[in-house]
């Protein structure tokens, strides 16, 4: 064994984690669960070799981060529906989901250093150098920005800046929020392939309290508003060209943000979510595409279906999209579909 093919093994287990997650749905958690568990084998391997590795051969960063994500790795599997209750293991499996986050804010310092790791924060037809030396510098890469810098912290906000973005342009901008009692900092994994590869800032903002001020718009509008201050502060974003999109309370929040009064959201995509209480009026001239899954049981399919022809009739222009096997999850392979969308909304 080798750092390389550790850096394989890696990224085999973070793929097959976001399967899982794709998959997720409470009635067949144990199914999934032993999709995940094949990977412990060479996870546990790889972590015994990194424990045992001389480090006079191998960089003592590299060494650490690769341990780190290893760890990382092996509790997400390891907690991922390990309950016998059906709610405890739903939320057993949330839970791990952060602890993948955790291993992916890992491995995206690690791409100068291997290739495959590189390739795996990259859509599939895409070519980028490994980042140089301004990657994850004062310049580009990912930034948590907020008063406090706790995990768990609210109300503050991620950003990814490309690593060759320039200032001598205008950049488009993705406006991704959370679900409820999720945060920024592991919402921006859902975009992060997407964003790197097409040259998008990524702004993923956290809800001051667990969730959206949903029935309050305005309250956690202000917030993000100035947070988007300070982002246009810090890179030349083209504001023509912003999208907004959201996941379960965060695509119902985005749908009640850009809904209101002077809003400067024109294109939205709402994901597994559900129509707040919104001024229909406000619906003319809007560009909506809606990703709902048919197995969604939060959130029933037929009432976004009804949803989006009153908004139809609003005067918004609506994409809708019903996932057959989809439940209530992020699809992350529709985020081509959605940047398509966006792209000819925007042409």
């Amino acid at each position: 064994m080798n750092p390389e093919s550790i850096s394989s093994i890696l990224v085999k287990a973070s793929k097959a984690f976001e399967t899982a997650m794709r998959k997720l749905n409470p009635f067949v958690l144990s199914g999934i669960r032993e999709e995940l568990l094949v990977h412990l084998e060479p996870l546990t391997a790889a972590r015994q070799f990194l424990l045992g590795a001389d480090t006079n051969t191998m960089d003592k960063n590299v060494q650490s981060g690769l341990l780190r994500a290893t760890d990382f790795l092996i509790h997400a599997i390891k907690s991922f529906g390990n309950e016998k209750d059906l709610e405890a293991s739903f939320i057993s499996a949330l839970r791990a989901g952060r602890k993948y986050c955790r291993a992916q804010e890992v491995l995206f310092t690690l791409c100068e250093s291997f290739p495959a790791i590189n390739r795996h924060f990259l859509e599939v037809e895409v070519i980028i150098a490994p980042p140089g030396n301004n990657f994850q510098s004062n310049q580009t890469g990912i930034f948590h920005i907020g008063a406090n810098h706790g995990l768990h912290a609210r109300g503050g906000y991620s950003l990814y800046i490309p690593e060759n973005y320039t200032p001598e342009r205008a950049w488009p901008l993705i406006v991704a929020l959370h679900g409820g009692y999720s945060h920024g900092k592991d919402f921006i994994w859902s975009w992060l392939r997407e964003a790197r590869s097409r040259g998008y800032i990524l702004f993923a903002p956290t809800s001051t309290a667990m969730t959206w001020s949903i029935t309050d718009v305005e309250r956690d509008g202000k917030l993000i508003a100035g947070h988007l201050a300070d982002v246009y502060s810090r890179v030349n974003v083209d504001r023509s060209r912003i999208l907004l999109t959201g996941m379960s309370d965060g695509g119902t929040y985005a749908l009640g943000l850009a809904l209101s009064p002077d809003s400067i959201y024109r294109s939205i995509a709402a994901v597994a979510c559900a129509l707040p209480p919104v001024d229909f009026r406000e619906a003319r001239g809007k560009s909506i595409c809606w990703i709902h899954g048919a197995q969604d049981w939060i959130f029933p399919a037929a009432r976004t279906v009804y949803s989006c022809k009153e908004l139809t009739q609003a005067g918004a222009d609506i994409k809708l999209k019903i996932i057959p096997d989809l439940s209530h999850t992020y699809p992350r392979e529709e985020n081509d579909t959605i940047l398509r969308w966006f792209g000819s909304a925007n042409a």
